[in-house]
């Protein structure tokens, strides 16, 4: 008890706990300090370990003075009040060594001290304290796991949508799968008609960029012209300063002229019509240019469709990625699940063990309790004969009790009598003795006359 590993408390901390954790009604109520200290009651005590074994053991403190008694012992009755104080004994003593007190002795239930029942019950409240801590820490282990098994169950029925909705993705139905493949052969006989009109817009591309190039080179030719006609209008209009007065070279240069001038003309005419055809070449690249933009509206709309369709097939990848994930949790939970399961069957074996060995020992405790019965019905047979004598003493002693009475008001009456007499005779004697001392004076007077006279 020295080398105790719990704190020993005060009366009031020990009082307040068990009025407020063991006690109920009027037991908490009347439970004060003084019952503790100086001087702790012995009562109070042993209800005190009567409720703590109750509460651990549901061992109810009426079920203490019930034990059985052999039928050759005389006067069962008598042995009642011993029976309970050795079941508080015996059970104190069994359970006390798990609150660190190993040496508990009768004289702690029949003449408690101060200092040891408070290291006791200062013990038990140790270890109830650690009970309830225990209990508490259960509790939350047993919230945690039905938390996770409803987690569980949450994971499986999302698994189990997630499935569904990859399967109503992934799966085509029977009413839309002709339109599904109508569909899938449109795409690929647009593709292949975008193929080759992409290969015919590069070629008309091409050659728009030749035609582009000649009309470039024409152009710089028709400058070039240009700036040779001004020149020869320059020269013409130099040599009509210089005109010579001979006829026949007047006739050579105009000649000259004229044949520069057809040439010109001839150029010109080849230019407008090279023109005129570059003009239906671009109308016609003008035209081709809009079914281009046609063909890329399609495109784009094709392109967002596919867009479409690769947002979906994302969408279903992650939905993929999650279903793994999902299940790679659900392995996990599985896991734990079958650990648990593994734990619970474990459990479950222990208390149908438990509950066959509590079985047995019901069914012993009932023909125990029969045999009790039994017992307890013979000694209240006994009892009812013994109540029957005792009926009878205690009316034999009822008219005992009458005859004394009358003895003792016939005494009382005599003591009445004899007291009268005793003071008549007191009386009596004291005028005796009062006279013979008169008489003895006037006897010694006249002695002392005699001796006077002699």
């Amino acid at each position: 008890m020295t080398e105790n590993t719990f704190p020993v408390y005060n009366a009031e901390a020990i009082v307040n706990f068990y009025r407020t954790e063991i006690l109920a009604g009027q037991e908490a109520k009347q439970l004060t300090k003084g019952d503790l200290a100086p001087v702790p009651k012995p009562e109070t005590v042993q209800t005190l370990y009567m409720r703590v074994l109750h509460l651990l053991y549901r061992f109810r403190p009426e079920c203490h003075s019930m034990v059985p008694m052999l039928e050759n012992i005389q006067y069962p009755e008598y042995h009642e009040s011993a029976t309970v104080i050795m079941s508080v004994y015996t059970r104190m003593r069994r359970f006390l060594p798990v609150c660190l007190v190993y040496d508990f002795s009768l004289n702690d239930l029949l003449a408690p001290k101060k200092q040891r029942t408070l290291t006791i019950l200062s013990a038990i409240m140790n270890f109830l304290h650690f009970r309830k801590q225990r209990m508490e820490m259960i509790m939350e282990k047993q919230a945690k796991f039905r938390a996770d098994l409803d987690k569980l169950q949450t994971y499986t029925r999302g698994n189990l949508e997630a499935e569904k909705k990859i399967e109503m993705l992934t799966t085509i139905p029977p009413e839309q799968q002709a339109e599904a493949d109508e569909l899938a052969a449109a795409l690929s006989e647009l593709q292949a008609t975008t193929m080759h009109e992409y290969q015919e817009v590069n070629a008309k591309n091409d050659s728009i960029t030749e035609w582009k190039s000649r009309i470039a080179e024409k152009t710089q030719k028709l400058a070039q012209v240009k700036v040779e006609v001004t020149n020869l209008k320059e020269d013409i209009t130099s040599l009509k300063s210089q005109i010579v007065e001979s006829p026949e070279e007047l006739k050579s240069q105009m000649e000259k002229m004229k044949e520069n001038v057809k040439n010109i003309k001839n150029s010109i005419e080849e230019t407008d019509e090279r023109v005129v055809e570059l003009q239906n070449m671009i109308q016609g690249v003008t035209q081709a240019e809009a079914e281009i933009q046609q063909m890329l509206s399609l495109l784009q709309d094709l392109e967002t469709s596919m867009n479409n369709t690769k947002q979906r097939q994302e969408e279903g990848q992650e939905l993929m990625a999650q279903y793994e994930k999902k299940q790679k949790e659900l392995k996990h939970l599985c896991a734990e699940e079958t650990q648990l399961k593994r734990a619970l069957a474990m459990k479950l074996d222990k208390e149908h063990k438990q509950n066959i060995r509590r079985q047995k020992k019901r069914e012993m405790k009932e023909q125990h309790v029969q045999e009790v019965l039994g017992q307890c019905n013979q000694i209240h047979q006994k009892r009812e004969e013994m109540a029957d004598k005792i009926q009878e003493i205690s009316g034999e002693t009822q008219q005992l009790k009458a005859k004394m009475k009358s003895l003792r008001d016939v005494c009382s009456k005599e003591t009445e009598k004899a007291q009268a007499l005793y003071d008549t005779l007191s009386t009596s004697m004291e005028e005796l003795h009062r006279r013979i001392e008169v008489h003895i004076a006037e006897l010694k007077l006249n002695a002392t006359n005699i001796s006077a006279d002699f």
